[in-house]
C-alpha cells in the first residue's frame, strides 16, 4: 500500500512539507502559511491513522480470501518510506511487489509522482544488491466497490439534512484541484484527470437519485488550490460554488469528497473547516459525506484489483482466459500498465516504475548519471 505520507506531530509538519516540495525552490515562508493548516490539528495529519486503519483492512479481506501474501505500508514523503517498505519486503523474501496506491484516478500527482518515487526506491536497492519487480494496480475510480461507497455516504449525508430542505438539495462534489497544465496532459491522451472525476460523479449522483427519488442536481468542483495566482488551477472552487448556490436560492448541500480516499488534511481543512465556514456564513445548511476510508466495499474492490491483476499478468504469459475487468463508470476500466508518455512530468523527464518506458533499475544502474538515489 504505498501513500502520501504526513506528518505524525508538530516538528514533523515543516520537514515534511520539505519533501512534499522538494526541487520546486518553494520558499519555508509559503510552506509555513501550509504549517498552519496541520498545526490546527495539533500539527497530526489524519492521514496516518487512516492509512493504519486500510492496512488492517486489506490485511483482514486477503487473510479472509485464504491468499497467503504479506501486506505492507509504504509512503512518498514521510515515515515510513516506500523504499524502507520494499527492502523490508525484500528481506522477508519477496521478490515481485503489487503496489495498491491511495490515489483512484490518473494525473502527474496522483500515478507518475508515486511510479517516479517506486523507481528511485528500486534503484536505491539495486545498488544494495537487491533485485525485486514492482507493478500497479490499475486506476479504481471506476471500481464498482468504490463507487457504491461513495454513493452509500452520499445517500446517507442527504437523509440527515432537515426534511424541510432536503428534496430541493445539490450534491456538491469535491476533487483536488491541479494545475491546468497537468490536468490537460493527464492519462495517456489527455484530460483524464478531470473526465474520470465526472464518470465517477455522474454514477455516484445517478445512483442516489434513484435511491432517494430527489432530483438533486450535481457539480464537480475543486479544492486545495495552490501555487502562485498567475498558474491556472482546475476551478469551480467549493466556497465559490456554496457561493453560488446559495445566490440561486438554493436550500442546502451535500458536499461528497469523491476525489478522496480517506478524510486527510485536504478534506479535514478545506472541507470541514473552510467550506463549513463558508456555508455557516452564508445559512446553508450542509452535510458532508463520508471517503470511501474502510467501507466493506471499497477495501474488497481493492483486492479485487489485485487479484484481477495478478490473472492479468498470468494471461499475458497463457496460463488462463483474461479475467474479467469490471467497471461501474461510463468510460470503462482504465490500461493495466500506464503506457509510454502517460501523466508526463511538466518540471522535467524522470524515471518512473510500472509502466512500459521504465527500463529497470539494473539498466539506469548501468547508464550513468541518468538517476539520482531513492530518497
Amino acid at each position: 500500500m504505498l501513500s502520501f505520507g504526513g506528518p505524525d506531530e508538530p516538528d514533523d509538519v515543516m520537514p515534511f512539507l520539505r519533501n512534499v516540495t522538494s526541487g520546486r525552490g518553494i520558499p519555508d515562508e509559503r510552506l509555513a502559511a501550509v504549517a498552519e493548516h496541520y498545526h490546527h490539528f495539533g500539527g497530526r495529519s489524519p492521514i496516518n491513522d487512516q492509512n493504519r486503519a486500510l492496512l488492517q483492512a486489506l490485511r483482514h479481506e486477503v487473510a479472509a480470501r485464504g491468499l497467503d501474501v504479506p501486506v505492507a505500508w509504504g509512503n512518498r514523503n514521510w515515515d515510513p518510506y516506500v523504499t524502507d517498505a520494499l527492502r523490508d519486503l525484500h528481506e522477508g523474501g519477496a521478490r515481485r511487489v503489487l503496489v495498491v496506491a491511495t490515489s483512484a484516478y490518473a494525473s502527474y500527482s496522483g500515478c507518475r509522482q508515486y511510479r517516479e518515487d517506486l523507481a528511485d526506491a528500486l534503484v536505491a536497492l539495486a545498488r544494495e544488491g537487491r533485485e525485486i519487480a514492482v507493478d500497479k494496480i490499475r486506476h479504481y475510480f471506476d471500481a464498482p466497490g468504490f463507487v457504491a461507497a461513495n454513493a452509500d455516504a452520499v445517500e446517507a449525508a442527504w437523509r440527515r439534512l432537515p426534511e424541510d430542505v432536503a428534496a430541493g438539495a445539490e450534491l456538491v462534489l469535491v476533487t483536488h484541484s491541479i494545475p491546468t497544465a497537468m490536468a490537460a496532459t493527464a492519462g495517456p491522451d489527455g484530460d483524464a484527470y478531470v473526465r474520470q472525476h465526472e464518470s465517477v460523479a455522474d454514477a455516484v449522483a445517478a445512483r442516489v437519485r434513484a435511491r432517494t427519488g430527489a432530483p438533486l442536481p450535481s457539480a464537480l468542483v475543486y479544492c486545495s488550490r495552490s501555487g502562485p495566482p498567475s498558474q491556472p488551477w482546475t476551478e469551480p472552487d467549493v466556497n465559490d460554488h456554496l457561493e453560488e448556490l446559495h445566490a440561486r436560492g438554493v436550500p442546502a448541500v451535500v458536499v461528497a469528497p469523491v476525489g478522496f480516499v480517506s478524510d486527510h488534511m485536504e478534506v479535514v481543512y478545506d472541507l470541514d473547516t473552510e467550506a463549513r465556514e463558508t456555508a455557516d456564513r452564508l445559512g446553508l445548511p450542509m452535510e458532508r459525506a463520508a471517503t470511501a476510508g474502510v467501507d466493506p466495499a471499497f477495501v474488497a474492490a481493492l483486492v479485487d484489483l489485485v487479484v484481477e491483476r495478478a490473472a492479468v499478468e498470468r494471461a499475458a504469459a497463457g496460463r488462463q482466459e483474461a479475467p474479467p475487468r469490471p467497471s461501474a463508470g461510463a468510460q470503462g476500466p482504465s490500461h493495466d500498465v500506464c503506457p509510454v508518455g502517460c501523466c508526463p512530468n511538466l518540471r522535467g523527464a524522470r524515471p518512473a516504475a510500472c509502466g512500459r518506458d521504465w527500463p529497470g533499475a539494473g539498466a539506469l544502474l548501468a547508464t550513468a548519471g541518468t538517476t539520482g538515489g531513492g530518497r
